[in-house]
């Protein structure tokens, strides 16, 4: 057991090491929450030997589209563009396995985390309860179009692409707060983080080009038609 042990945190070191590091994420906080936070523990057990691999993990077999746990890169860099306070309170648009909401509940006062996916919200519920994270809090739903519900947010997260942000969701955003995504459409994606800056104006950097897979049901883009 010792031996799977170390095996597991110099799995975790590489990982810190030779993905996220080179992805210039570097805020000691971070890397901090990447090393304590255990990953293997929201990873299915069909796939726990990829826990540390830079790839998205499925997490509901056979389901179209699927759903995945987001690369270890790509969960780092969302949260470093964030910068994460103790008195945030945060919405996740797309729990998957808990994983993401363990992060930044490790950070936040409170994590509101929204799943389509009754399976994939029951999973996030247990893998969060086995890891005693207590301040997040998992709702089976549609996310799409934010989650009225708790809002205003000072931090919105989505766990996967959309086409589009929907006004509706960054109409959730506190001012000041901030929010990041990956928008647009494959092969054309940015991680984009969104800060509102007043009630009717919002700035937006565009951090990098990527792609991960789609939000269910998030909102398309308009298309022309001739």
């Amino acid at each position: 057991m010792a031996v799977a042990s170390m095996n597991t945190e110099q799995a975790r070191f590489n990982m810190i090491e030779q993905q996220i590091r080179p992805w210039e994420v570097l805020d000691p906080v971070v890397l901090h929450l990447l090393s304590v936070v255990k990953r293997e523990d929201f990873v299915p057990a069909a796939y726990r030997d990829l826990a540390f691999a830079d790839v998205e993990i499925p997490l509901a077999a056979g389901k179209e589209p699927s759903q995945t746990l987001l690369a270890p890169k790509m969960e780092a860099r969302m949260l470093q563009e964030l910068g994460i306070r103790n008195s945030d309170t945060v919405l996740e648009i797309g729990s998957g396995s808990g994983y993401m909401a363990a992060l930044l509940a490790a950070r936040a006062e409170y994590v509101y985390s929204i799943e389509i996916d009754p399976a994939l919200a029951d999973m996030a519920r247990k893998n969060l309860q086995q890891a005693g994270v207590a301040n997040v809090s998992v709702e089976t739903g549609d996310g799409a179009q934010g989650w009225a519900a708790q809002a205003p947010y000072d931090v919105i997260v989505l766990s996967a692409s959309t086409p589009v942000l929907p006004p509706a969701l960054l109409g959730q955003l506190r001012v000041g707060g901030r929010l990041v995504a990956v928008v647009g459409e494959a092969p054309a994606m940015q991680l984009q983080l969104v800060t509102r800056t007043d009630e009717s104006a919002f700035n937006t950097i565009n951090v990098l080009e990527t792609v991960v897979a789609p939000l269910i049901n998030a909102p398309q883009r308009d298309k022309f038609v001739f």
